[in-house]
């Protein structure tokens, strides 16, 4: 028996967590929670007015406007994918790598999730053709697609996907009658704002996208569990908003009056919470960076970072020296790294990808220290890659990779 049975590690609960920052948290966030703690009670489903307008407001700056009776607001994305895929109903489609919490949530309410491959460029978006391939099977195949989860800046593989490839991707979707979630949770964390474009689908198909972001992925600690989403105009939205609404009823998901006080000040972007959130992406940028220039420069294949506080790392041709270690597949690999490395390090297959396939994530928060203080000072100082526990961290990361990258070379056969 597989050890990714739920006896042992399984999909669901013991499912890789959202990448965190690892920063304390704001003082202005805090305060501001801390006033509304005396509020026992919650927003109502789908959000309060002041929150919904706040909501409204952080879309319009992202060039996604939306009326209140278009927004719903939930404890946490999970929720929001929940009742989006009950109310869509039919099979799901995913790509592969995706988020872990994606796949689950669809086999929770006894609908398929179909993993389509994504290219080499990026991550978070299916191939279009490979789309076409996997619909037209599913259909021959007495199946029903009908729905289709995308992310144009990606967890896992931190990628931000070309405007071109993804606007053949969502032709394609169209073409074949698919409603699309595009998540937005990480399009705050761009390593590169001004180099990189970031596309919404919704910006392309108005009519047809809902997006959901949470705001773990920039604004609020996970904790504090607070998402958006934006559904599509036109009268197919509304009834979509409709039917996500009861879901969320059914559910009573709800988010907590100290939590909503706290996302509505996030979505109003006052000056505090956007120069965090700059000194933040900025700080995890740079790790990012260091630690792919150590991965690669051990043999190991990664895309470059350009999104979020993780990267992906595909660890193929560094295969015999794992083997010789008795790492076989991506469990093993995630065991093996994950004490190696004194860091999570969950494998491909949490995110889809094939058991047998030596890939992992790894996040950039533990590499920032190991208490908060030590965190914060990488917000303060110009060089945090130069902070003694930083430096450390990543010589330490370094040297794991290159002792399987040496251990590879003393296996090559003679030349």
């Amino acid at each position: 028996m597989r050890r990714t049975d739920p006896e042992g590690h399984g999909p669901v609960r013991f499912g890789p967590q959202i990448p965190e920052d690892g920063l304390p948290v704001l003082p202005e966030l805090s305060a501001v929670l801390a006033a509304a703690a005396s509020r026992a009670g919650a927003e109502p489903v789908g959000g309060g007015p002041a929150l919904l307008d706040a909501a409204c407001g952080y879309g319009d700056r992202r060039g996604l406007p939306a009326a209140p009776d278009r927004v719903a607001v939930a404890p946490g994305a999970p929720a929001l994918l929940v009742a989006l895929t009950a109310a869509v109903g039919g099979d799901v489609l995913v790509p592969r790598p995706c988020a872990a919490w994606w796949a689950p949530y669809a086999r929770l309410l006894g609908r398929p999730a179909f993993h389509v491959p994504t290219q080499a460029e990026s991550g978070g978006v299916p191939d279009p053709y490979a789309l076409l391939e996997t619909v037209r099977r599913l259909r021959a195949e007495g199946g029903d697609p009908r729905l289709l989860v995308l992310s144009v800046a990606d967890d896992p593989t931190a990628t931000v996907v070309p405007p071109e490839l993804l606007h053949e991707t969502l032709e394609a979707a169209v073409g074949e009658g698919l409603r699309l979630v595009s998540d937005e949770t990480w399009r705050d964390t761009l390593h590169d704002p001004h180099g990189t474009v970031l596309l919404s689908p919704a910006e392309m198909l108005p009519d047809r996208v809902t997006v959901v972001t949470d705001l773990a992925g920039a604004l609020l600690p996970p904790g504090w569990p607070a998402a958006v989403a934006r559904f599509p105009a036109g009268p197919d939205g509304s009834a979509l908003h409709a039917r996500v609404l009861d879901v969320l009823t059914a559910l009573d998901a709800r988010v907590a009056a100290p939590v909503a006080a706290a996302a509505g000040y996030a979505l109003s972007e006052p000056e505090p919470v956007t120069t965090r959130v700059a000194d933040a992406v900025r700080l995890h940028a740079r790790v990012a960076a260091a630690a792919h220039h150590a991965v690669v420069a051990a043999g190991a294949v990664a895309r470059p970072p350009q999104a979020g506080r993780h990267l992906y790392v595909d660890l193929t041709p560094l295969a015999p020296a794992l083997a010789a270690h008795g790492v076989g597949d991506a469990q093993e690999l995630e065991d093996f790294l994950t004490a190696r490395l004194g860091m999570p390090a969950p494998g491909g297959h949490r995110f889809g990808d094939d058991l047998e396939t030596p890939r992992v994530r790894l996040g950039t928060a533990p590499l920032l220290g190991d208490t908060a203080e030590r965190r914060a000072e990488g917000l303060r100082a110009p060089a945090p890659l130069e902070l003694p526990h930083v430096r450390s961290a990543l010589i330490h990361l370094k040297s794991v990779f290159d002792e399987l990258r040496d251990d590879a070379r003393r296996g090559e056969p003679p030349r």
